[in-house]
């Protein structure tokens, strides 16, 4: 298959960038497509709200928000999510934590649960893909 248009890495900057540049992007957008990597509430002292599954998902669904705007969409464009969660119990918090962004026409959502994540004490991460409107497919 032949690539006929060149990836751009996007960033945000109250999202944090992985510890090497070369590692991997947060975000990508590819034509009329913009692609997220995981996100979730790691932070150097430890996981934003702590313990708490509902803050932590309440700081990932953020910076996916964030991260979706900085690629010139919203998150209406967002068409799938795919969730993983350390402890399937706690599908209800992140569900409500879901909610607060996501109101009417929603992504395809897949939830699973997971052994753990990247670092000890997180509980959840996010990842999305989707759409752009065409005035931003035009910007890139």
């Amino acid at each position: 298959m032949i690539r006929t248009q060149q990836p751009t890495r996007v960033s945000h900057p109250d999202v944090p960038e992985p510890p090497r540049p070369d590692m991997f992007s947060n975000a990508r957008v590819v034509g009329d497509q913009f692609f997220l990597s995981g996100m979730h509430a790691g932070a150097p002292g430890g996981p934003v709200g702590g313990d708490d599954t509902h803050a932590q998902a309440v700081e990932a669904f953020r910076r996916v928000r964030l991260l979706t705007e900085a690629c010139g969409a919203s998150v209406d464009d967002i068409v799938v999510l795919r969730i993983y969660l350390t402890d399937i119990a706690d599908k209800a918090s992140v569900g409500r934590a879901r909610s607060t962004v996501f109101s009417d026409d929603f992504p395809c959502s897949t939830l699973v649960e997971v052994a753990a994540l990247v670092e000890p004490g997180l509980t959840v991460e996010v990842e999305a893909q989707g759409f752009l409107p065409k005035a931003a497919v035009a910007a890139h």
